[in-house]
């Protein structure tokens, strides 16, 4: 199992900046992907941005220039740094782990999610 543990959300006003931060910790994979969906109410939970034990990021497109997804790998902690907020951004925001592996099966561990409300 693999236990991941969140933080950073909270309020702030458009143009604003916040940092969120994942944590995993138990039994993790050499190789893996690990990055942050969000779900927004009524609509389906999206991607925001990954990144994978090569180093390798991806971003979905309405965040690229604003958020900055980084690892440390001492802490296996994935941050997320938001800047330059709007209010579509508000939604709940999940760290999603997956672990990859040829000796056992591949893992896919959620966040509980934190909340993050871009307002005025």
């Amino acid at each position: 199992q693999v236990q991941l543990v969140e933080s950073g959300g909270g309020l702030v006003q458009p143009g604003g900046s916040l940092r969120l931060s994942c944590a995993a910790s138990g039994s993790l994979f050499t190789f893996y992907a690990m990055g942050w969906y969000r779900q927004a109410p009524g609509k389906q939970r999206e991607l925001v941005a990954q990144v994978t034990s090569g180093g390798v990021t991806n971003y979905a497109d309405f965040v690229k220039g604003r958020f900055t997804i980084s690892r440390d790998n001492a802490k296996n902690t994935v941050y997320l740094q938001m800047n330059s907020l709007k209010p579509e951004d508000t939604a709940v925001y999940y760290c999603q782990y997956a672990g990859f592996s040829t000796s056992r099966p591949k893992g896919d561990y959620w966040g509980q999610g934190t909340q993050v409300t871009v307002s005025s």
